[in-house]
């Protein structure tokens, strides 16, 4: 009997201790899962800086449009505003690539920089049958091939232009959204 009060004692033992050393690799293998888990979720594959270059390219040109639709005096107009009320419609106006791109292209380090556009304004046509937006090609540095990242900058225009198919209706102010489409090679 002593014997076997022994023997049921020590796999007692043996049990409580395989208990434990079962207990200790979970316990090591989830904390192993926990570990990889997290170190997984915080690794965002994302590239960071795409989004601060596209604020700065976006105020690079609202910043580029403000400066030129300023007025020199009070007697004067803005060059954008002379610039879309003395191009024909559908022709490439030089002086606004000129001037566009002088600013936007301007930086302090050697060189230019290498931020191309392409700008178009867009007006409401409300001669009969009805109202449609119709859109005028300003200027381009490059067209834009569709694998380009590009930034949109709209500016609201006050002009005095009689523009295509209002030919009822004689030249007036109106405000026109003009629109620039910039990316960076």
């Amino acid at each position: 009997m002593y014997f076997t009060t022994l023997r049921s004692r020590a796999d007692m033992k043996n049990s409580d201790g395989q208990l434990y050393t079962i207990e200790g690799f979970a316990a090591a293998l989830i904390m192993l899962i926990t570990a990889y888990l997290v170190m997984n979720a915080t690794s965002v594959y994302t590239a960071g800086d795409t989004h601060i270059s596209d604020m700065q390219l976006e105020a690079l040109g609202t910043d580029a449009l403000n400066v030129m639709d300023t007025n020199e005096s009070l007697q004067s107009t803005s060059p954008l505003t002379d610039i879309i009320d003395t191009t024909p419609v559908g022709t490439d106006n030089a002086t606004f690539g000129a001037i566009f791109r002088n600013l936007i292209n301007n930086r302090t380090a050697l060189g230019p920089d290498h931020i191309h556009y392409t700008a178009n304004y867009s007006y409401r046509d409300t001669t009969p049958p009805g109202d449609t937006v119709n859109s005028v090609f300003l200027n381009a540095s490059r067209n834009l091939s569709g694998g380009e990242h590009a930034v949109r900058v709209t500016k609201w225009v006050v002009v005095n232009k009689q523009l295509p198919g209002d030919s009822v209706v004689p030249a007036q102010n109106r405000a026109v959204l003009v629109e620039v489409l910039m990316w960076r090679d």
